[in-house]
């Protein structure tokens, strides 16, 4: 990887922990779930696998129902890959 595409994956990491941030304060749990699902990625594609976990753990289990959306699906099925 060369330093170009480490500044883009700083800057993508940074705009995803603010979305995440802004829909946690807004109380908008699906587009919370949305980005920390997207960062959760982003953070198993460097090896950090604990702290993908942490993040979407939580914002996936405040859910008790809409489990058969994708996006609920998606973060099910990595939440699994990672445990």
């Amino acid at each position: 990887m060369n330093f170009e595409s480490y500044r883009c994956v700083g800057r993508g990491r940074t705009e995803f922990q603010k979305a995440v941030a802004v829909e946690r304060q807004q109380s908008a749990k699906l587009w919370e779930l949305r980005a920390a699902l997207d960062l959760a990625r982003l953070w198993c594609d460097q090896g950090k696998r604990t702290e993908a976990r942490d993040l979407l753990a939580p914002v996936y289990n405040w859910f008790t129902e809409g489990f058969d959306t994708p996006v609920l699906q998606d973060a099910k099925a990595l939440l699994d890959e990672l445990t």
